[in-house]
């Protein structure tokens, strides 16, 4: 799959590391229905407080601590 970069940020925020990637690819990731990419993720000493992205065969949605929603 050939993806393009349109945004990549990691940085300290608070106690922890904030860490996002967007990606443009050319078909969308199943279930999702659009052609973005991504991944936003709060980490503080190693652990995910938060977190969304669009993973292949999930679609999109978010982490809150060790919990997945839609």
């Amino acid at each position: 799959m050939n993806a393009t970069c349109l945004s990549r940020i990691r940085q300290t925020y608070a106690n922890g590391i904030v860490d996002a990637v967007i990606l443009k690819v050319p078909e969308p990731v199943p279930p999702s229905e659009h052609l973005i990419k991504y991944r936003l993720v709060y980490i503080v000493n190693g652990l995910r407080m938060v977190g969304y992205d669009n993973e292949r065969g999930k679609g999109d949605h978010k982490h809150i601590g060790e919990n997945e929603y839609p």
